[in-house]
């Protein structure tokens, strides 16, 4: 009889919610459909803002709605996997997505796929994170606004609504959303970051 170690399934669910996440959807679908290569466009980053600077709204909500997806994919298979596996997969993944080995760890910031993995945790809380993320976004015009607010509205949500064992992984996940934003909260305190549709140069998600 063959003895598999106890830590075999989880650490296999640790790698699989990486690779999952760190899949460059908005790479992928920029160069497929010829609208070029994404890390040389805008500000560089693969996420679904700089896509958008590319001109193509359509690919722009498609790499959206990929980025989101894979978050909550990784919860799902981490909590059908192993007891208690969906917030470590959904980490992961999130990890995936910002630091991609592919990329040489130079991934997206995080905003979309943290709302995939904040919906597939606790489906209100990811409620909270879409409606924050519209309303600051629209409200102030700055991507990046619109993304850290709705990244630290996920712990404060989990915890209004009682999941407390879910402020851990949410507040790790938004102070890392926060630490990929560093740049624009720099430019915002200079009051030099563009708003949308002003520029392509900032940096965002």
């Amino acid at each position: 009889m063959i003895m598999i170690p106890p830590w075999l399934l989880p650490a296999s669910l640790l790698l699989l919610g990486y690779l999952l996440g760190s899949i460059p959807f908005g790479l992928i679908l920029t160069r497929v459909t010829g609208a070029g290569d994404l890390r040389q466009i805008g500000s560089g980053n693969i996420g679904a803002t700089n896509v958008l600077r590319t001109g193509r709204k359509g690919l722009a909500a498609a790499t959206l709605l990929l980025d989101l997806l894979k978050g909550a994919a990784a919860v799902l298979i981490g909590a059908a996997l192993v007891d208690g596996g969906g917030p470590m997969a959904g980490a992961m993944a999130f990890i995936g997505h910002c630091y991609p080995v592919w990329l040489r760890f130079a991934g997206g910031k995080g905003v979309a796929t943290m709302m995939g993995v904040v919906t597939a945790l606790y489906w209100p809380a990811g409620i909270v994170f879409a409606v924050v993320w519209l309303g600051a976004l629209f409200g102030t015009k700055w991507s990046s606004v619109g993304g850290m607010s709705a990244a630290v509205s996920a712990p404060v949500a989990m915890a209004a609504f009682g999941r407390i064992d879910l402020v851990p992984v949410t507040l790790a996940l938004a102070l890392i959303v926060l630490w990929r934003h560093r740049a624009n909260i720099a430019r915002l305190a200079k009051g030099q970051e563009p708003k949308v549709g002003k520029s392509r140069d900032a940096a965002a998600e």
